[in-house]
Order: structure tokens, then C-alpha cells, then sequence
């Protein structure tokens, strides 16, 4: 009779994230033998259906990849092909862009800390559940979502799938007077907000920490919507030109998505706890003030702790949003015109998940030729894939159900959207002679 002991974590159907997945964690004599996130939604192919289509339509294709993050989309694909195009924004059309992707930060962050990941440490299966006993809890989600929703239907036409972005802009840009009752909003869930980073920094979080290497995008400002380098722990920058020719996308078995690597097979951590890395010093000084009070570091190793950091960036988005509205000047025109050109543009942006990378060639007529896109969750998927391997010595001494609970908990933190990750896949038909 055999003394060897082995076990297997397993769910079959993740809970509470965005898309289909499952994930195995097999361990022999307390070593893991296998961790796997196996995503098997079905590929969705938005590369090929980009090609042949007109630059602008790519604008509200790519947005329909994601329900929750479509403006990270829009501005990725917009950013490739201004540069394509030769365009430079007016600063009054940054701002407004800037403006939307605060209230996408916020509405997804908000849907992530209260309805996705705050079941977990409470101990709840759902929100649903968890609204009969922290009514409050749900109800102060709920509104802050609904605040980063408003800015969206303002400036987009609507919060899911926008329509007004374009390339060099916006089709239409609000009137100052349009933006008061806005304005009021924002203001009343910044307090919200505040109260939410204090209310997460409380929560009991499992002790497990991580060497991560951590990527996020440079700018001048908190990076959101703009950038031109990426920057990676302990590496050089790299320019967001070259960075689909830095990393290595490879298919793995278990996965419809591709999974991406660092030079040397190194796994990376894009996201939240990335971004307060690189770029503490410039959150806005109310959620920078708010980080310290709750003793919240700048380079936090502990991924059940990203519920913190979301909070905090969703107080830095509340606080940014305010302030763009505060100083609002209604861009007239609201884009930038431009004129179709034979070229490859590269554009990235920091969805709320993670760095989201496009590139596109386009002919002189400004038809798509080739197109790529790496979403947050095909980059992040190896290092969840390392973490429930850095679980397992912890896993061995803990009940079944309570192990397979603390995997499932460790991906949620992450905030996957799987549905995001699968929209390629490397598909060669070979004819027989």
C-alpha cells in the first residue's frame, strides 16, 4: 500500500467572474504538481472579424469585447490609430477622454470590491446573499457604481458599449451645463469612496505574499487612458511600440487564451498593485492621503490585499473626475480631424484590470489589414497560474473545502475577465495534397 498523498483542487465552474473558467491544483506528498486556470470559453476571433473593416468602425467593434472595460478598449484602439494617422489630441479632448476612463475605473472597480470579490471575505456565495445582512454594504456599491455609470452616459451616449468616442475624440462633447448635476454626484461618492478604502482596508486577508514582477504603463500623470512606455520591475522601460515584440504569447493546452510571458518565461503581474507600485507618488493627493491612513504601501505583495489598492484607485479616479469637471472646457470641436494613411500604429491603456496592448496596420484607404490585441487577463493569467502554486504548502494543512475556497478567493482577487482573454486563438488549417 502506497504512503503517498495526493489531492486535487478543483472547480469547474468559477463563480463571480467575468466569462467561463476552471481551475486544477494537483499536489503529491504536499508539492504542487499542477496548477491550471483553464479557460475554455469559446474563442471569439475579434482579430479576424477586425480585418477589412474601416478604422472607425474598429472604434465600436473592439468595445463590444468587454461589457464592463469597452472605453479601455476604444481608447486602446483609438491611441494605435491616431498614431497611425499622424493625430495629436487638443488637451480639452484629453481631458474629456481622461474624464471617461475615470468612470470606467469606477464603475468596475465598484462592481469588483462590493458584488465580486467583499463575498469572499465576508463569507457569503453572492451579493444576493450577502445583501440580507450588509444591506448598507451593497447599497453604498451600488451607488458608487452607478456614479461611474453616470459619466459614461454622459460622455459616451450610454454606459455599456459607448457610441460617442472616435478616433481624434468624441462625436460629441457635453455642454458645461449639461455636467452640474454630474458634478454634484461625483462629489457625494468621492465621500463614499473614502469611506469604502477604510472599510476594505479592514477586512481579514489570508497571509500569503509574492515576489511579483510588476508591469504598468508610464505617463506623466496616474496612467489610465495614456502612456508611450511600459515599465517592468527590474528591467528596462520598454516603448509601447516594441512591447508585442517583448513579451512571448504562447498557447498553453488547458487554455483558449493565450498566455504571456516576460524574456526568459517570466510570469507578470499587470493590474492595481502594479500600477501603486510604479506610480504612488502620483495618485491624487485625496487618495494619497487616504492610502497612508490606512497604512496601505506602495508595493503591496499580498494579492488578497488588490481589494485595498482597488479602493484606493477608485478614490483616486472619484477625485480626478471632480476635478476634470471642476475645470471643464467644452472641446470644440470634440475631435481631431484626420485623414486615412498606410501605416502600423501601437496604442495601450491601463484598463481597470490590467495593461491592454493594441496594434493595427492599416492601408491608405484606412481599412484594417492586421490587427493584435493582449488583454489584462491573458497577460495576468500565468502569474494567477504561479500563485496558486506559491498556495500550495498553505493548502496542505487546511480542510478541503476551505483550501479549494482560498484558490478560488486568490483568483477573484485578480478580477479576471475571461471572456476578454478569449477572443484569439491561433487557428492553422492544413489541407491534405
Amino acid at each position: 500500500m502506497s504512503d503517498v498523498e495526493e489531492r486535487t483542487y478543483r472547480v469547474d465552474l468559477m463563480t463571480r467572474v467575468e466569462g467561463e473558467g476552471r481551475f486544477v491544483l494537483s499536489m503529491k506528498d504536499g508539492q504542487v504538481v499542477d496548477a491550471a486556470l483553464s479557460i475554455f470559453e469559446a474563442p471569439r476571433f475579434f482579430e479576424a472579424f477586425l480585418r477589412g473593416r474601416g478604422a472607425e468602425e474598429t472604434i465600436d467593434i473592439v468595445a463590444r469585447i468587454c461589457g464592463i472595460c469597452p472605453v479601455a478598449y476604444q481608447v486602446s484602439a483609438s491611441r494605435a490609430l491616431e498614431q497611425a494617422f499622424g493625430v495629436t489630441l487638443t488637451e480639452p479632448v484629453r481631458a474629456l477622454r481622461r474624464l471617461l476612463y475615470c468612470g470606467e475605473w469606477i464603475e468596475s472597480h465598484a462592481l469588483h470590491v462590493f458584488m465580486l470579490h467583499a463575498p469572499d471575505f465576508l463569507g457569503y456565495p453572492s451579493a444576493v446573499e450577502m445583501a440580507a445582512d450588509h444591506r448598507a454594504v451593497v447599497e453604498q456599491g451600488l451607488r458608487l457604481k452607478k456614479a461611474g455609470n453616470a459619466i459614461l452616459e454622459q460622455l459616451g451616449g450610454r454606459a455599456t458599449h459607448p457610441v460617442s468616442p472616435r478616433i481624434g475624440g468624441f462625436h460629441r462633447a457635453p455642454r458645461k451645463g449639461e455636467l452640474a448635476a454630474l458634478r454634484e454626484q461625483i462629489a457625494r461618492g468621492l465621500d463614499e469612496c473614502l469611506e469604502t478604502v477604510r472599510w476594505a482596508a479592514g477586512l481579514d486577508a489570508p497571509d500569503f505574499t509574492q515576489p511579483y514582477v510588476f508591469v504598468a504603463l508610464d505617463d506623466t500623470r496616474y496612467p489610465l487612458e495614456s502612456g508611450d512606455r511600459i515599465l517592468v520591475s527590474d528591467r528596462d522601460p520598454v516603448s509601447v511600440d516594441d512591447w508585442g515584440e517583448t513579451i512571448d504569447e504562447h498557447q498553453v493546452p488547458h487554455s483558449n487564451a493565450l498566455q504571456a510571458r516576460l524574456p526568459g518565461g517570466v510570469a507578470y503581474l499587470s493590474g492595481p498593485m502594479a500600477r501603486l507600485h510604479f506610480h504612488a507618488e502620483r495618485l491624487h493627493p485625496v487618495a494619497a492621503e487616504v492610502m497612508r491612513e490606512v497604512g496601505l504601501g506602495r508595493s503591496e505583495q499580498n494579492p488578497y490585499r488588490s481589494i485595498v489598492v482597488r479602493a484606493v484607485e477608485m478614490a483616486h479616479a472619484f477625485a480626478e473626475a471632480r476635478d476634470i469637471l471642476d475645470a471643464y472646457i467644452e472641446p470644440e470641436p470634440p475631435f481631431v480631424k484626420s485623414a486615412p494613411r498606410a501605416g502600423v500604429g501601437f496604442g495601450a491603456s491601463e484598463a481597470p484590470r490590467g495593461l491592454l496592448w493594441h496594434r493595427y496596420e492599416v492601408d491608405a484607404e484606412g481599412l484594417i489589414r492586421d490587427a493584435r490585441i493582449v488583454p489584462p487577463t491573458s497577460q495576468n493569467q500565468a502569474r494567477i497560474e504561479e500563485d496558486l502554486r506559491g498556495l500550495g504548502p498553505t493548502l496542505a494543512a487546511m480542510p478541503h473545502a476551505d483550501a479549494t475556497h482560498l484558490c478560488e478567493q486568490l483568483i477573484r482577487a485578480y478580477d479576471p475577465c475571461i471572456s476578454c482573454a478569449t477572443h484569439f486563438l491561433d487557428l492553422r488549417i492544413e489541407e491534405g495534397a
